[in-house]
């Protein structure tokens, strides 16, 4: 990473960023004024929540994703906790599930409505009580369904399976007491077998989650580490913090030797926390400095000098948190690879920023979209609990695409969920006599699909999911930006079929012109 970098052949060389315009963003929002070393929001395709301020507990705010502009000062809250809230995360696999922590030492899970709330919501689904102390970070398992992390100021990470019947959860599966103070920030690798923390005495740890040791534990001076981030299947992590002078600065770690960092480099003297959000499919790092406007990006490699700096995104106005959206729920039509929520207190206002790949081509770009984490789980709690592990579930981000799967799930899964949405030999030949002939692909594969398939359609058709939007259940659109992005997507669908049509047309001038040769080469001899 230098900053006068040589030339480098890269597609992201160019990203920029693109705040959204005001009407687009999420205005008189009261974000919460702690000092807690937070993002405070959290982003699914459906949804925005943000800890807020409350008078008499703690409270957050649920806003569909779609009611931008101006917020209702009586806007209803989700309020339950008896102290100010901490931290808030959706649930990856559920989008209408979120857990909160707060001061009160308990973790609650709320099941949000598919309908606007039209009053207070304080009656949750689920609580969890085990800490002593205030609870500080919530995460959940990247692939196993039902499993919970949450550290607290009592030193303890504790694993919750919330695959009971109990509302109340006073005992956690697992308990790891390795820190020596206050937990800062949590990070699990691809497949969530391993955790990676930082604490207050600045040690960073790779701890085996289910058997609670400490697999490695620097303990560099040189870099006094506040969060820690793994860098997907790099088997690398990235972490940051301040130097021994008390620059903010960025440092990168061999997962399997914490001894010394592989690289570390000095950012700026402010005093902010640094957060980093690492995306696996492109390869890209962002740094996100608290109390600044900037988010800096870098590219990550396995060989040297693994970071390269791109560029930097400036902005006057101070960020209190961010939140991030899943890879499913980005608009691949403007080609944006990243989207970030910004909260700037002194505003009130929520503002998204979309990172973009400039392309002059309006069509799907499967370079910059390889397939990504759905919103599927691969392992149940109690496999995960008994020592497996499993990879993601991919999908692809192409309109109209299912789901993939690099890897079969076990035998005691249900028939339905270890199987595609159809057979992808029957869905290939269905697109293209839709291509040749203008058939629907639909009515094909009712007439090819087995009687097998034919049972279990109900479960398939949930998977079929384009960015968070399911293509078989359908609503009329109720606001203009739903009407807005359903016409985006039908755009997307037409051009994509014209280039099919397309390719199919030179083929055939290709095949003529082939024959041609032939006759001629023919009537020669």
């Amino acid at each position: 990473m230098s900053w006068h970098p040589q030339y480098r052949s890269s597609k992201f060389r160019h990203v920029f960023g693109k705040p959204a315009s005001k009407e687009n963003c999420y205005d008189s929002v009261p974000i919460t004024r702690s000092v807690h070393d937070n993002h405070f929001c959290a982003v699914n395709p459906h949804f925005i929540a943000v800890v807020t301020e409350c008078a008499g507990g703690g409270a957050f705010l649920v806003i569909p994703l779609h009611q931008t502009g101006k917020l209702d000062p009586h806007y209803p809250k989700v309020c339950g906790h008896r102290g100010n809230v901490l931290d808030v995360k959706w649930n990856p696999f559920d989008d209408f599930e979120i857990a909160s922590c707060s001061e009160d030492a308990t973790i609650k899970i709320w099941s949000i409505p598919k309908q606007l709330l039209t009053r207070n919501l304080t009656a949750c689904r689920k609580e969890l009580v085990g800490h002593a102390r205030r609870v500080g970070l919530v995460e959940w398992h990247p692939t196993a369904a039902d499993i919970l992390f949450s550290a607290g100021y009592d030193y303890k990470v504790m694993i919750w399976n919330l695959d009971t019947k109990e509302s109340v959860i006073t005992s956690p599966m697992r308990t790891i007491s390795c820190h020596q103070d206050v937990i800062l920030s949590m990070s699990f690798n691809t497949n969530g077998s391993l955790l990676a923390t930082t604490c207050k005495d600045r040690k960073i740890r790779v701890i085996d989650p289910r058997a609670g040791t400490v697999l490695q534990e620097a303990n560099y001076k040189g870099h006094r580490a506040s969060k820690v981030l793994f860098l997907g299947n790099l088997k690398k992590l990235m972490s940051t913090g301040t130097s021994r002078w008390n620059n903010r600065q960025v440092a990168l770690w061999d997962q399997d030797d914490l001894s010394v960092p592989l690289l570390e480099e000095d950012l700026d003297g402010s005093s902010g926390v640094l957060f980093p959000f690492y995306d696996a499919d492109t390869s890209m790092l962002y740094v996100v400095g608290k109390g600044d406007g900037n988010i800096r990006y870098y590219e990550v490699s396995a060989d040297k000098p693994h970071l390269s700096y791109l560029t930097e995104y400036r902005s006057y106005n101070p960020q209190k948190g961010i939140g991030v959206m899943p890879k499913r729920g980005l608009d691949v039509s403007s080609c944006e690879i990243f989207r970030f929520y910004k909260l700037i207190t002194t505003k009130s206002l929520i503002e998204p920023i979309s990172m973009i790949v400039p392309r002059r081509s309006e069509s799907y770009q499967e370079d910059i979209y390889p397939p990504t984490a759905g919103a599927q789980p691969s392992l149940t709690a109690q496999e995960w609990l008994s020592g497996m592990n499993q990879d993601p579930i991919l999908v692809s981000l192409r309109p109209g695409s299912e789901l993939l799967r690099p890897h079969p799930l076990p035998a005691e899964r249900p028939v339905f969920h270890s199987m595609a949405p159809a057979s992808p030999r029957l869905l290939n030949q269905a697109e293209k006599l839709a291509a040749e002939d203008g058939w629907r692909s639909s009515s094909l594969l009712e007439e090819k699909t087995p009687r097998w398939a034919a049972e279990h359609r109900p479960e398939e058709k949930k998977s079929w999911l384009t960015n968070g939007f399911d293509v078989f259940e359908c609503p009329p659109p109720k606001t203009e930006n739903e009407l807005l992005q359903m016409f985006y997507r039908q755009q997307e669908e037409i051009r994509r079929l014209r280039e099919l049509l397309t390719q199919r047309e030179v083929q055939a001038k290709q095949l003529e012109l082939e024959i041609k040769n032939l006759r001629m080469g023919s009537e020669q001899l």
